[in-house]
């Protein structure tokens, strides 16, 4: 028995192609071997891959935020060509936007990309639920979530996660805990456990 909350959380990756077999996702892999090394929790993964269409977005993010998903990471669809749908979908079921996290995820991909710009990742809540938007490429969805450090393991720009375990908190959800070396996870003294 593990001493760590148990927390289910979905992942969807967003893509026509994907979807429908002309090449093999990346998104799902990319999340489920990411959140697998930054949480300690034991974890239940509801995975969905789908087409680029609103209303099926929309839909999934519904089902998995109202199963019980503490957590929703979406991966693809956030830029600005006719097909990228996703923030749409997310905003069209959300009960609350959160902005910040979109702002520092572009302020992330920035350090890299002058497209990250192009960027329109959204993050929401749904109930007891946080849904965010990644970015569609696996190592841009790392980045995200950890943020960037030097060669000496020092954190130079906060990664989104280390929000992530508090807002769930707030939000009335499981007390998810982070690997340091992967994700330090941030939360006020008032907040934090005792072991």
């Amino acid at each position: 028995m593990s001493e760590h909350e148990a927390a289910r959380i979905g992942i969807v990756s967003i893509s026509d192609r994907a979807a429908s077999g002309v090449y093999q996702d990346k998104g799902l892999p990319a999340l489920k071997d990411w959140l697998a090394r930054a949480l300690k929790n034991p974890l239940t993964l509801e995975e969905r891959l789908i087409p680029d269409e609103k209303d099926r977005i929309s839909a999934a993010l519904v089902e998995l935020a109202d199963a019980g998903c503490a957590l929703v990471l979406t991966t693809g669809g956030t830029g600005p060509a006719p097909r990228d749908v996703t923030p749409e979908a997310t905003l069209a079921i959300a009960d609350r936007e959160m902005p910040g996290f979109g702002e520092q995820m572009r302020q992330v991909s920035l350090r890299f990309v002058p497209t990250a710009i192009l960027s329109r990742q959204v993050a929401v809540i749904r109930g007891q639920s946080l849904i965010i938007n990644l970015p569609g490429q696996p190592k841009a969805i790392q980045e995200t979530l950890e943020g960037l450090k030097d060669a000496d393991g020092k954190q130079l720009v906060q990664g989104i996660f280390a929000a992530v375990p508090y807002c769930i908190d707030l939000i009335g959800g499981p007390y998810l805990e982070t690997h340091d070396a992967v994700c330090k996870a941030f939360r006020p003294k008032s907040a934090i456990r005792a072991k």
